[in-house]
């Protein structure tokens, strides 16, 4: 088995993988990732041929970075093929000095990253429902600098960590609803819409968000997003929103304990691959 870089012209055979697992990818994350840290970016080929067999991508930030979208085609696991495309990862982003790497397992693999020094700090429920209103035109964002320099600062503050490149990327495709307080940002997702990022400093900050961008939403729209168990507030707007838990992974780390601030994030970057 051989291991090479991630290329662009690999992206569909990944995107084909990721669909037969039920993941939500889209095409844009890895043209970020692949200008952002290709040398975090890997897949395995059988030797001989042109098949692939796995991938794996990894995103490097200031002091930290994350490792994501690692599969292995089904007949190929269990010969250690996830672990050694893992492993490349972790050290791209260590070579490049990441003092923290953060990753989401599922309940099948949490078992590896442990077995590699990687703990756990929370759970991610992913949450869907059609809860669209589309009675109101999309509010506007704060614009330019004051957007990202409001975003970047209460980004870092939930994840201990400077995530600036990630946040312009979610920022620049979606629509981003920004105040002194907290932002959301809706984005397309496949056949979805996404809500996330998404921090605020408090519940009261996080609801009026919602509140102003479901009004923009279509009616009987899917919505789906990411959030960690431990904002308790999170679980107590979306249940009230009409959304629902439809799944859950595990976020861990290894490296330094990070400055995680749970309440502040409501939810994630992307659909678990970068955070």
């Amino acid at each position: 088995m051989l291991i090479e870089p991630f290329r662009a012209e690999d992206i569909p055979g990944f995107l084909e993988l990721a669909s037969a697992e039920g993941w939500l990818a889209d095409p844009w994350e890895f043209d970020f990732l692949l200008s952002a840290f290709p040398s975090g970016c890997f897949m395995a080929r059988e030797t001989n041929s042109a098949r692939v067999a796995g991938f794996v991508t990894a995103l490097r930030h200031e002091r930290s970075g994350w490792v994501g979208n690692l599969i292995v085609r089904p007949e190929q696991r269990g010969n250690g093929i996830g672990e050694a495309l893992f492993l490349r990862a972790v050290d791209a982003l260590s070579t490049a000095g990441a003092e923290t790497v953060w990753l989401t397992a599922s309940h099948v693999g949490r078992s590896l990253y442990e077995k590699h020094g990687f703990n756990r700090i929370d759970t991610i429920s992913r949450w869907s429902g059609a809860v669209g209103q589309g009675n109101a035109a999309p509010k506007a964002a704060v614009a330019g600098s004051a957007t990202t320099a409001s975003v970047s600062g209460l980004d870092c503050q939930a994840w201990g960590d400077r995530r600036d490149a990630l946040m312009d990327a979610v920022t620049g495709r979606g629509s981003p609803l920004v105040s002194d307080r907290g932002f959301l940002v809706l984005q397309p997702c496949g056949s979805f819409l996404q809500l996330g990022p998404f921090a605020a400093h408090e519940y009261a900050e996080a609801e009026r968000l919602l509140d102003s961008t479901l009004v923009t939403v279509p009616p009987r729209t899917t919505l789906c997003l990411d959030a960690p168990n431990l904002n308790h507030g999170a679980l107590q707007l979306f249940t009230a929103k009409g959304l629902r838990i439809i799944g859950s992974n595990e976020l861990m780390f290894c490296g330094v304990k990070p400055a995680y601030r749970p309440e502040y994030l409501y939810g994630l970057a992307t659909m678990g691959s970068l955070g």
